[in-house]
């Protein structure tokens, strides 16, 4: 995607993420151990016939979709495509990667019977617009997978999230309180699993949308 038909604010998350896609894997080993756990293989296990994963970054996830998904990638930065790229050779996948953005998904609507976006949420510039196009291009009855870092349960611990945004948002686009599940509700989703821990930090989703 050519960068004039990107906002400012995509052009500078491709710019960071381009500039941090070879040191992002080892950035998160951490993360994944102590923070994120079994939640990869939680919400790729459950997808299920022809699947979208917005902002599918170096491609962490890839190892856990099950046998037969027929999956399509969508992602910001074209650095981090190509590291998902090799990784999905590395795997022996076959798998439709695309350049794009989350909040002008160039897809067809209900086209998809699983959505998923991990982690992703909390940088994506427009979270809103987001979540409203990974709807869009969900089929009626399918199922999207949300997990991502929220707004903390613990009073002190959103006090310390909305202090850390202070820098977060300005220098990486990251948030720490925002709650996607929100967005979930307005579009009037079903909400089937919803769950949080780590002082309801980490917050996992799963909805279905109604044959409208």
């Amino acid at each position: 995607m050519a960068p004039e038909h990107l906002s400012e604010a995509d052009r500078q998350q491709r710019g960071y993420w381009d500039d941090h896609a070879d040191s992002y894997d080892r950035s998160m080993g951490f993360i994944e151990r102590r923070v994120l756990r079994d939640s990869r293989g939680w919400a790729c296990g459950q997808a299920e016939g022809r699947t979208l994963e917005v902002a599918i970054g170096t491609g962490l996830n890839l190892p856990w979709y099950p046998a037969g998904v027929d999956l399509v990638g969508v992602e910001l930065s074209p650095r981090m495509l190509q590291v998902a790229r090799q990784r999905a050779t590395a795997l022996g996948l076959s798998v439709d990667l695309r350049e794009g953005t989350a909040d002008a998904l160039d897809l067809a609507d209900n086209s998809f019977d699983t959505v998923i976006c991990t982690i992703a949420l909390c940088a994506i510039p427009d979270d809103q617009r987001a979540v409203q196009e990974m709807i869009r291009v969900l089929r009626p009855g399918g199922k999207l997978i949300l997990v991502d870092h929220v707004s903390s349960s613990h009073g002190g611990l959103r006090f310390l999230q909305r202090t850390l945004e202070l820098w977060s948002i300005r220098h990486a686009g990251e948030h720490f309180t925002r709650r996607p599940i929100k967005h979930l509700y307005a579009a009037g989703l079903h909400i089937d699993h919803q769950d949080r821990y780590l002082a309801g930090i980490i917050e996992r989703v799963v909805a279905s949308k109604p044959n409208w």
